[in-house]
């Protein structure tokens, strides 16, 4: 379960984004608007970890976020920025990609199909799940091994960025391509598709294949 709490959050997180986004190559500009995310756990508890589903000049991006409390050692040009949150402090927020606690995640996601994770909140004294602005299918299977070794830090090209481990590539598309929803996905070693309101049609967002 991940625990939303209901904060304020200074400056928030689309605010991060919109300051971030246009520094990226594969952002073609325009005013981003969240459309849906989704999340996954960190079995340690200490790291958030958040994809966020955004359009802008009628494209749709994905931007994977992780939330951790202190900075992370020799990431420091993967800072997304600082935010201030009115119950946790100060939240060091990184493009999640060159974050080990997300690729482990995103690997069990995709190889194991690992869920994404149910969120709760506190409403007025009593435990609320709360509805899903994103889902996530895996064509995985539970009993798949996951690699051993360390991800090594993020490759991006051409809108995708790549993550190297013990034989295996995660790929995690920046841009998504809404024209190639429904169609499979074959040749890849498992792979992760999405939908959210308006969008139907699982829509391709990772996969993971031989390196």
């Amino acid at each position: 379960m991940g625990i939303v709490y209901a904060a304020e959050l200074r400056p928030s997180k689309i605010e991060l984004m919109a300051a971030w986004l246009p520094k990226q190559e594969w952002f073609d500009g325009g005013e981003p608007v969240r459309l849906g995310s989704f999340r996954f756990d960190d079995p340690a508890g200490e790291v958030g970890i958040e994809t966020h589903l955004v359009g802008a000049g009628g494209r749709v991006y994905q931007v994977p976020l992780t939330y951790r409390g202190a900075p992370l050692e020799g990431a420091g040009e993967f800072l997304v920025g600082t935010l201030e949150h009115s119950v946790l402090g100060r939240r060091w927020v990184y493009d999640a990609t060159a974050d080990p606690v997300y690729t482990a995640e995103l690997a069990a996601a995709l190889l194991a199909a690992k869920p994404q994770v149910e969120e709760i909140q506190e409403v007025d004294g009593r435990i609320e799940t709360l509805p899903h602005t994103a889902r996530i299918f895996s064509t995985g299977t539970p009993d798949a091994g996951l690699p051993d070794a360390r991800f090594g830090l993020p490759a991006t090209a051409a809108g995708i960025t790549r993550i190297q481990a013990d034989g295996v590539v995660l790929a995690v598309l920046r841009v998504l391509e809404l024209a190639r929803a429904g169609q499979d996905d074959a040749g890849y070693l498992a792979a992760l598709t999405a939908t959210w309101s308006g969008q139907e049609s699982p829509v391709l967002v990772a996969t993971a294949a031989h390196a």
